[in-house]
């Protein structure tokens, strides 16, 4: 009977302490967008400054290293065209790489 105790408390803690565990949920995620201002340029279903999510998604699917990718995007600030200037993309506002990828994997999903 131990044995199953220590065993059910090891899986626990494994799942308490996993990156997964902590991911952000929708709201998180949204205010996440929200802070990083990912929403001024961007939205769900239609062009903006930015292409929307959807088009994002289109222009990674099938690609085998589109979360990469879209990772580094968010995560450095390359230069892109906004009405025909050139301009720094916004960095993310977290180092979170759980939260990262949670923004990153619901882009692609759109």
């Amino acid at each position: 009977m131990n044995k199953m105790k220590l065993t059910l408390l090891a899986f626990t803690t494994l799942a308490l302490t996993s990156s997964a565990a902590f991911a952000l949920d929708d709201a998180g995620r949204e205010a996440l967008m929200k802070d990083s201002k990912c929403l001024k340029c961007h939205a769900v279903d239609k062009d903006k400054d930015g292409p929307s999510f959807k088009k994002t998604a289109a222009k990674y699917k099938g690609k085998a290293d589109a979360e990469q990718k879209l990772y580094t995007h968010v995560t450095t600030g390359p230069k892109i065209k906004v009405d025909g200037e050139e301009e720094e993309h916004v960095k993310i506002k977290t180092t979170n790489e759980a939260d990262i990828k949670a923004v990153v994997t619901w882009i692609l999903a759109q």
